[in-house]
């Protein structure tokens, strides 16, 4: 698991391994960036369903709580399968484009 950090957001992401050991990859490293807004890059995924992306949802849902962003990053899922609980772009700098705006929402208090 690489975990990037640039200021107060990592990037998670892991090359040639499975969906469940990436998650409990993640759950794992969890502590050391549970202050930080999280992107899980998941392009290393050739194939990725709507299933797939729900099983963040637990960690999503648990990290947004404590105030801070968690956003999945990948084209392979159509918008329309997804619910709203979970933040997810086709992009990295789509991803930190929605951190700045809900720090700014944040910092204002919506």
């Amino acid at each position: 698991m690489i975990f990037d950090k640039e200021g107060t957001t990592t990037i998670v992401f892991q090359e040639k391994t499975s969906l469940k050991t990436f998650l409990d990859n993640l759950r794992k490293g969890y502590p050391k960036i549970k202050h930080d807004n999280i992107i899980v890059n998941l392009f290393s995924f050739s194939k990725l369903s709507a299933g797939n992306v729900l099983e963040f949802l637990d960690i999503s849902n648990a990290h947004k709580n404590t105030g801070k962003s968690f956003i999945l990053v990948t084209n392979k899922v159509s918008y329309d399968e997804i619910p709203d609980q979970i933040s997810v772009v086709p992009t990295i700098q789509e991803a930190k484009d929605i951190i700045e705006m809900e720090e700014i929402e944040r910092d204002l208090g919506i």
